[in-house]
């Protein structure tokens, strides 16, 4: 096991090497200089639209904006937002929470071209519903099948690390360090509770992420501003801290500042999946009158998950000092640092913080894995095939090595990302044609809602 634990951390250090991480960034960076910085122009709008009482309820699609945000958000908020920043952390040092911090923000580029791009090119399958992501959007727009095979492989495969196996044994030694609860009972109580959702496909998965996933958020949300709060002195030498090690290379286990802003960029597109090609596979399901509206609320999905939550673990792990103990493990550093800061409580916070994150995340993977699976087999009894094996795999996940689960996770993700950035800088100038779109729209709107208010004057 120790061989090839250590043969797969090879092939993700290889995977997710240099050109790689550059391609991400470059390819978020790209996409906001030609959108003219359109993730930080247009980010109130986007907000007004994700929480808009009145959801787009006629236009073509299965679930609402806010349904599929949310159900993205269900696969994106998980473990990486608290053991893969702690494992930045480790790794990298206090440092890559500003790396983290930077990938999010060109992320939100990104993750506003693979929406556009999925909802622009999706098809209604044989049972009515609707079928997008980066695998339709390679075959139908880029014109490069074989490309869309090979990512409707991965991200069939990818599921059962990054959105399984990886949630399940973050939950299950977490359940175990605080109520030492043996791993196999946490495992069959995921896979049952994870198995009544998914059963039901997406319609099920969105009715209970929108109202799942708000109140998850919140409460971590709320749980990091009490400890923040609660230790106010603190948070500025932190924010300092991160600053400083940005640019040090000073990490926990040693390294330069090439290590710094690879785990940092990387630990931070694991939890985003900014450029992965996942979420826009819950894009495409949107009720949606044109791809530009869904994809500014897709948008803001990276913004709550990296900006937002990864910073507030990000910051309370400097603030407790505890990043600096090499005996401390990745994957109860956070839970530690909650405890040290804010006493007894703290643990609990970040236990309940994780298994709601977990069990959303595998929610959302169980509904991106079997739509690269249908791309794959068009057979709708083989979906229901691999929706038992996903939730059966919850059992394996829980109980097996977190160090052979994570690069697994690592490698399977880096796969998945090559063929979908090569589809968004291949269809660039689409994603431009239709944010030109939606701007038009946009300022019709305004136009509309400014005429109406002077002649109620």
């Amino acid at each position: 096991m120790e061989q090839l634990e250590k043969l797969l951390g090879n092939i993700s250090d290889f995977v997710w090497g240099v050109p790689l991480i550059v391609l991400l960034v470059g390819t978020g960076i790209y996409l906001t200089f030609r959108l003219g910085f359109l993730q930080i122009r247009t980010l109130g709008y986007a907000f007004k639209l994700t929480f808009s009482p009145n959801q787009d309820h006629s236009s073509e699609g299965d679930i609402s904006h806010f349904q599929a945000l949310t159900t993205a958000s269900a696969a994106t908020i998980g473990t990486g937002n608290i053991v893969g920043v702690a494992t930045a952390i480790v790794l990298g040092g206090p440092g890559a929470v500003f790396w983290m911090f930077l990938a999010g923000l060109f992320g939100m580029a990104t993750k506003y071209g693979e929406a556009i791009l999925a909802v622009k090119y999706r098809v209604k399958d044989p049972q009515g519903n609707m079928a997008g992501g980066p695998m339709y959007y390679l075959e139908h727009g880029l014109k490069q099948k074989w490309l869309a095979i090979l990512f409707a492989l991965f991200g069939a495969l990818a599921a059962f690390g990054i959105g399984n196996g990886t949630q399940a044994k973050a939950v299950s030694d977490l359940m175990n360090s605080t109520f030492s609860i043996p791993a196999w009972v946490t495992g069959i109580a995921l896979v049952i509770f994870a198995g009544l959702v998914i059963i039901g496909g997406i319609k099920w998965i969105g009715r209970v992420t929108a109202y799942f996933v708000p109140f998850m958020a919140l409460f971590y949300i709320l749980a990091g501003i009490y400890v923040m709060i609660a230790n106010i002195t603190l948070v500025p030498d932190a924010i300092a801290t991160i600053f400083t090690h940005a640019f040090s290379g000073e990490a926990a286990l040693g390294g330069t500042v090439g290590a710094v802003i690879r785990y940092g960029v990387a630990r931070g597109l694991f939890s985003n999946e900014a450029g992965m090609g996942s979420a826009p596979i819950a894009a495409a399901a949107a009720k949606t009158d044109i791809p530009g509206r869904q994809a500014l609320v897709s948008m803001t999905q990276v913004f709550f998950d990296t900006l937002i939550i990864c910073s507030i673990t990000g910051i309370t792990i400097v603030m407790s000092g505890l990043w600096e103990d090499k005996n401390i493990a990745a994957g109860v550093l956070t839970s530690k640092a909650f405890g040290l800061l804010v006493g007894d409580i703290g643990p609990y916070l970040v236990t309940f913080g994780l298994l709601f994150f977990a069990y959303s995340t595998i929610l959302g993977w169980g509904y991106y894995g079997e739509k690269c699976f249908q791309y794959l087999f068009k057979n709708p009894k083989a979906v229901w095939g691999y929706r038992t094996v996903f939730v059966l795999f919850i059992f394996v996940g829980a109980t097996t090595s977190l160090d052979l689960i994570w690069s697994l996770a690592d490698i399977l993700n880096g796969l998945m990302a090559v063929p979908n950035l090569i589809a968004l800088i291949g269809l660039s100038g689409i994603i431009v044609m239709e944010t030109k779109r939606i701007q038009e729209k946009i300022k019709e709107e305004k136009a509309v809602n400014s005429n109406s208010k002077e002649a109620q004057l």
